[in-house]
């Protein structure tokens, strides 16, 4: 567990921590609520990120409270971060640093050499506190197909 400034603590996610979870990325994600875009379902990306069982999903909680959150992913190649939030309350407070350090932390422990994030081209905030964490852009273009569905599989309950 990592401490950061105002009594922050950092450590896994836990299943208990999903409604808190859900309520801070409707704030800091009005995008997930978008109807057309069940990829960025939230209940069930928490839903796929715990069954990987990767130990790879971190919260931010302040006296039993919620907020923030850095999702990491490794496949042996290269390391993404993902779903980085901190409550509105908090920000500027060193909390997304700290999220983001952890997360970079845990994955080069792992033997990760390189680390990949998206953000919404219209996000300047979000594009200026990366770069500002030392991330640039790469010479590449990120490309994106969605899939349907699979049988017998469904979304989660909405919000």
């Amino acid at each position: 567990m990592i401490a950061t400034s105002d009594n922050v603590r950092i450590r896994c996610f836990d299943d208990a921590d999903t409604d808190a979870v859900l309520a801070l990325w409707c704030e800091a994600f009005p995008e997930y609520l978008a109807a057309d875009k069940p990829h960025r379902e939230p209940r069930r990306s928490i839903a796929n990120k715990v069954a990987l069982r990767d130990g790879l999903f971190f919260v931010a909680a302040c006296d039993r409270q919620i907020v923030g959150t850095v999702m990491a992913g490794y496949d042996g190649h290269r390391g993404w971060v993902y779903s980085l939030a901190v409550a509105r309350a908090l920000r500027r407070r060193g909390v997304a640093s700290a999220l983001l350090r952890h997360a970079e932390c845990v994955l080069a422990e792992r033997g990760c050499l390189k680390l990949n994030l998206q953000v919404l081209t219209q996000s300047r905030e979000a594009l200026a506190f990366y770069t500002a964490h030392g991330y640039a852009t790469d010479d590449v273009v990120s490309l994106g197909k969605r899939l349907p569905l699979a049988q017998g599989t469904t979304l989660a309950t909405p919000l």
